[in-house]
């Protein structure tokens, strides 16, 4: 199964270029006048920060200024806390096999705080293996502030584990000068006047999740039934020469370049190609579109405490949309845009970064123990493959 870490890594160098980015971002923590939890006078060990936060994190993935992360150096003058920040993550599966051995055996990962996507099978699997640790709710009171759509994955139901970073949308991308919108899967799977300028995603979860809304079956709950169904109105669509082939993050080239008129698209990547192309369009289908999220969880052996009030500080919407204001993803914290209207309403306004009600309504999350189906991967990668 590909990753999609690499389409993320792209988009995340060109935050760095200043420009609106897109999709997933999130973040808050407790609130500027009040007290907070983890002040360094703790009364049991358990509850004592540590005088260091190793936190592995996604490359440009916080706020940052010249060399510096003013966020979390708000952090430490705050309680005391040095953050040792990495930005050691690439992609799901190379990061998990750098950490898998010491978990395995019981030892600690030498880090306190990791960023993993949801839509990738692991961090369904740590839990599972009961590889992280339980968040302290007590040194968590903003996590009020998760807006609803998030409160509730299947893989994590009550927030026990994760509390998420960042989040992204998968819709449908179209250039406006080859073609009227196209805001239906219906349309891209069956309109003629597309026939061969189609593209679909090589991500299971991506295409998977739109297709299954098209069909008016749950991404989240995904049975035989329902695979074997998606995979035949997939297989119609490429039979028929509606698709022209699968994509990674070559789509956004051959969509620039006019080699496509359609394709299923992750909102990031149109915000910054819109920049230099306004042709170019993306919207989420009528019948939903898919989610994927990053999400903080703590390594066995880390500390819990430490780790769960820095959770606590970025679910201030003030601090949330610092962060916010410079990485441009998905906002999960309620309080963030009215934090940022004044300071920057371009981004607070920017529906792809603040999703409406509906939006949010319309987005699926993929079912985790489809990711772990073997019977399910390989049939995908036929496809994709053939």
């Amino acid at each position: 199964m590909t990753d999609r870490i690499t389409r993320k890594v792209f988009l995340r160098r060109a935050a760095a270029s200043g420009s609106i980015l897109t999709v997933p971002g999130l973040l808050a923590a407790c609130g500027g006048g009040s007290s907070g939890p983890g002040t360094a006078g703790g009364s049991t060990e358990a509850h004592k920060l540590a005088k260091t936060l190793h936190f592995s994190n996604w490359t440009l993935y916080i706020d940052k200024k010249g060399n510096t992360h003013p966020s979390l150096d708000q952090f430490q003058k705050k309680y005391g806390v040095h953050v040792d920040y990495a930005e050691d993550i690439n992609d799901n599966a190379s990061f998990f096999s750098k950490i898998e051995p010491n978990l395995s055996s019981g030892q600690p990962t030498g880090r306190d705080l990791i960023v993993m996507t949801d839509n990738s099978r692991y961090p369904a699997l740590l839990v599972q293996k009961g590889w992280v640790e339980k968040l302290d709710k007590s040194a968590i009171p903003n996590i009020k502030n998760l807006i609803p759509q998030q409160r509730h994955p299947s893989w994590d139901p009550n927030r026990d584990y994760s509390l998420p970073w960042q989040s992204g949308f998968t819709g449908i991308g179209w250039n406006e000068k080859l073609t009227d919108p196209v805001t239906s899967m219906g349309d891209l799977l069956g309109s003629k006047k597309l026939r061969g300028k189609v593209g679909l995603l090589t991500e299971f979860s991506d295409t998977m999740c739109l297709v299954m809304g098209y069909n008016g079956d749950d991404p989240s709950h995904i049975t035989d039934k329902t695979f074997n169904r998606a995979m035949t109105t997939i297989q119609k669509a490429v039979h028929s020469g509606q698709i022209r082939q699968f994509y990674g993050n070559d789509y956004a080239s051959a969509l620039s370049n006019g080699d496509l008129t359609a394709t299923m698209a992750w909102s990031g990547d149109i915000v910054q190609l819109h920049a230099d192309n306004p042709h170019l369009n993306w919207q989420q289908p009528d019948t939903g579109g898919d989610i994927w999220t990053d999400n903080m969880l703590i390594p066995e052996g880390g500390n819990v405490y430490t780790a769960s009030v820095y959770m606590n500080f970025v679910y201030d919407p003030k601090i949330a949309a610092e962060i916010e204001d410079y990485v441009n993803y998905v906002c999960p914290v309620l309080g963030a845009k009215e934090a940022l209207i004044k300071k920057d309403p371009a981004v607070a306004k920017n529906t792809l970064i603040f999703p409406t009600k509906k939006q949010l309504d319309l987005a699926h999350n993929i079912d985790p123990n489809a990711l772990n189906n073997e019977k399910y991967q390989t049939a995908w990668q036929n496809l994709i493959s053939a």
